[in-house]
């Protein structure tokens, strides 16, 4: 497993990869949300994102209102800020979107473990897709994001995964070990 927490190979990585990391950098962002334990997701970390692809950080907060208060006071100001509150699978959860340094950040805060939020579990499962799938994955996977589907559902039309919901069919396979994996994919693939 791969740690997202350490966000230096987006230094070394991509251009768009490099420029995140001077935006993430020019706001202070991971320190301004450090009590809520922040993690990069989404497309760009796993190089299949599209021009208009956000900054997506997900964060812990058992108090959404703190979570609130605090980007408010670091972000308030920052063009297109927006907060929603809603509940995503029963929980109760906090989004906020704001545009700075070339960027649209969108935070998502929810009472649960970063680790263990939906969005962390999808990025960590198509890394390990992408590295079965190789440099072929990725450019099928940004092509389709390119025809506006979206990331998941993507995922599941490459790699053959069945299933009436993408985003739980990749959920599945989470468990199995990179070698069970592999296994599982060339079985997809053939059919």
């Amino acid at each position: 497993m791969r740690n997202w927490h350490d966000l230096s190979y987006l230094g070394r990585g991509t251009i768009r990869q490099k420029a995140a990391w001077e935006a993430i950098q020019q706001t202070n962002i991971m320190e301004v949300l450090s009590d809520y334990h922040p993690v990069l997701a989404g497309t760009i970390p796993l190089d299949i994102d599209v021009v208009q692809s956000d900054l997506d950080i997900i964060c812990e907060s058992h108090d959404l209102e703190q979570f609130e208060q605090a980007v408010r006071t670091a972000f308030g100001c920052l063009p297109g800020f927006e907060v929603t509150h809603l509940d995503v699978s029963s929980t109760p959860t906090c989004v906020i979107s704001f545009f700075t340094a070339g960027f649209w950040f969108e935070l998502f805060a929810q009472p649960v473990v970063v680790e263990m939020q939906s969005a962390y579990r999808h990025m960590d499962i198509e890394a390990r897709l992408l590295d079965i799938g190789g440099l072929d994955a990725y450019k099928h996977i940004r092509t389709l994001k390119q025809s506006d589907i979206k990331t998941e559902p993507a995922f599941a039309r490459y790699f053959h995964i069945p299933g009436d919901d993408p985003y739980e069919a990749l959920l599945q396979l989470e468990p199995l070990t990179d070698q069970e994996l592999r296994q599982r994919v060339q079985l997809l693939r053939k059919d």
